[in-house]
């Protein structure tokens, strides 16, 4: 800094033509912008670590729980540091009407590839990206925990010393009225799904929306031959509550979602496609009840991603229901149906 005010003191004396003086200054100007800078180094704090529970049961699956680390701000994301965020060596048990039962840990690492496959289809998650990370899941098939609507599910974490609980209910689940197809705009062969819903007459009933398309790709799709949704997806938008219809009768269209990452040509934002349904896709439909807890942690997730990037928003964090940690455990009650997508 020293030098740059040495130079500004000794041209400021000098007498130059108006041109030449006005030049000067921006030349003067630049060095001190660009030629003075200071470097700043700042230490980061460091945080206590903050252990994440995602789980859910459904009615009539045995629960799924993942425990794992939440990630800094400006950690590196890989495949390396996404397979250390699941943690095995933890103690979990779920206790329900009074009976504890601990749950076992299953790692993708130990599992030969038929298992792989059977443990894809249980978890979601495509048997490729099972087989290159190493992640840890805890569940159980005893009778005992499988899930049964109007039972509460309590769920107990012990990991390094932490101690994390939670609470949720399976909530009996409601139908449908009818479930259909329709093309809303001018190409016939791309729609939306409408669903006719009756609520029950008491409030702080709240629900969540999947679909699952169950058809092969044709011969002429890039990846011909795959089932176009390997499991059910929930669009954004997917959870609301009877605030505003509280006993009433209505319908109600909902786009398809995608999984997040997809790669799918259909699932391309620029592609006409994305979001629809198409003409003759055959799609199972799980309409789920979910308690309060569970739909304010959901609708808090897809709030702060509907808003991303709009300076209108306001600044908020995502919802937990996990005690000691953060993250969700859900009940889900299913009803589930199936629809052909035809006129």
């Amino acid at each position: 800094m020293y030098f740059c005010d040495m130079l500004i003191n000794r041209f400021a004396n000098v007498a130059l033509p108006l041109r030449s003086f006005r030049f000067l200054w921006v030349f003067v100007a630049s060095l001190w912008m660009f030629g003075c800078e200071q470097q700043i180094e700042v230490e980061l704090p460091t945080s206590e670590a903050v252990y994440v529970v995602e789980g859910k049961i459904e009615s009539g699956a045995p629960p799924i729980v993942f425990v794992g680390l939440a990630q800094g701000y400006f950690d590196p994301v890989d495949a390396s540091s996404v397979g250390q965020s699941f943690l095995s060596g933890a103690i979990v048990h779920i206790s329900i009407q009074g009976q504890t039962i601990a749950l076992d840990e299953l790692c993708t690492g130990d599992l030969p590839p038929e298992a792989l496959e059977q443990a894809a289809e249980l978890l979601g998650f495509p048997a490729a990206v099972l087989g290159a990370l190493d992640l840890c899941v805890y569940t159980s098939f005893d009778g005992a925990v499988i899930g049964q609507s109007g039972n509460t599910y309590e769920l107990d974490v012990s990991i390094d010393e932490k101690e994390l609980h939670a609470k949720t209910e399976i909530l009996p689940a409601i139908p449908l009225d009818s479930l259909r197809w329709a093309a809303p705009g001018s190409n016939d062969t791309l729609g939306l799904l409408y669903a006719s819903f009756t609520d029950p007459d008491s409030s702080g009933n709240a629900y969540r929306w999947y679909a699952k398309r169950t058809n092969v790709r044709p011969m002429w799709d890039p990846l011909a031959g795959e089932i176009k949704d390997g499991d059910f997806v929930a669009p954004l938008g997917s959870v609301f509550d009877d605030s505003f219809f509280n006993g009433l009768s209505f319908e109600f269209g909902t786009f398809r979602g995608s999984v997040a990452g997809s790669t799918a040509w259909d699932d391309d934002f620029s592609n006409a496609e994305s979001g629809y349904f198409k003409s003759n896709d055959t799609v199972a439909v799980r309409f789920c009840a979910i308690d309060a807890d569970v739909y304010d942690a959901i609708a808090s997730y897809e709030n702060l991603i509907l808003s991303q990037g709009s300076p209108f928003s306001l600044p908020a964090n995502m919802e937990s229901n996990i005690d000691g940690g953060i993250g969700l455990w859900a009940g889900y009650g299913i009803w589930q149906d199936t629809v052909i997508c035809q006129q």
